[in-house]
């Protein structure tokens, strides 16, 4: 009895913490919400990009409640090799330029930076992306770039 309740715990505890794991990203079309929060949170950590869309827009929605300057974000894609230094770039460049270094070849794309109840979206050109390439998508305000991050790819 006591293994069968162990068991039951292990199980139950698995699928509560499946629960509480972000979910994909539902893109419409050619388009995508997501939500950002106080928790340095992203409401996904996986983006799929049709490749038939010329441009695939992001609606980056903040539901948190604090301001821009103690809790912003943004939503910054590049290469994943790139973005350790797309963010070490970008806190040098400050939060007058959405923390993300001005012409910086290696961004793929880059929103403006956001506070609690605030939403900005982006464009993301498709033929900067390449079937098989590795992206990742984080948020580049200062000390967010390591929990706030998620995959992004290039759906055929």
């Amino acid at each position: 009895m006591i293994r069968y309740l162990s068991a039951a715990g292990l199980a139950c505890a698995f699928g509560l913490s499946a629960l509480a794991m972000p979910a994909p990203a539902e893109a419409s079309g050619c388009s995508a919400t997501i939500e950002a929060n106080d928790a340095m949170q992203f409401s996904t950590r996986a983006l799929s990009v049709p490749a038939s869309c010329k441009e695939f827009q992001v609606n980056l929605k903040h539901t948190g409640q604090l301001p821009v300057v103690a809790m912003g974000h943004n939503f910054v894609v590049g290469k994943t090799a790139d973005i350790t230094g797309i963010n070490a770039d970008g806190m040098a460049a400050g939060a007058a330029n959405n923390y993300v270094k001005p012409g910086d070849a290696r961004v793929i794309a880059a929103s403006t930076l956001i506070g609690g109840g605030q939403t900005t979206s982006v464009k993301i050109p498709v033929n900067r992306l390449r079937a098989g390439e590795d992206y990742t998508f984080v948020c580049t305000f200062p000390g967010h770039a390591g929990i706030m991050r998620g995959k992004l790819s290039l759906a055929q």
